[in-house]
């Protein structure tokens, strides 16, 4: 049976939270918290901003929050 039940999803960072807390938004709207993992440095956390797509670890029992697993650095488009 297995013991990890976690799902991977693409979210943008909205807002940040904290240091390592930021607020995300899924394809579909959902609104939640992505957060670093307690062992990741703090210099891993100050790459993440406002805009960068972020790949996150939820489980399907709690959608409010999800652990970032990469960071994807927003495209700038030029005009």
């Amino acid at each position: 049976m297995p013991t990890d039940e976690n799902i991977v999803l693409d979210a943008e960072v909205l807002s940040v939270i904290d240091s390592r807390a930021f607020r995300a938004e899924l394809a579909n709207g959902h609104g939640f918290t992505a957060y670093f993992p307690q062992a990741d440095t703090p210099a891993a956390a100050q790459r993440c901003a406002p805009g960068d797509r972020v790949r996150v670890r939820m489980s399907p029992f709690d959608f409010s929050r999800g652990e970032i697993q990469s960071i994807s650095k927003k495209q700038e488009t030029e005009t």
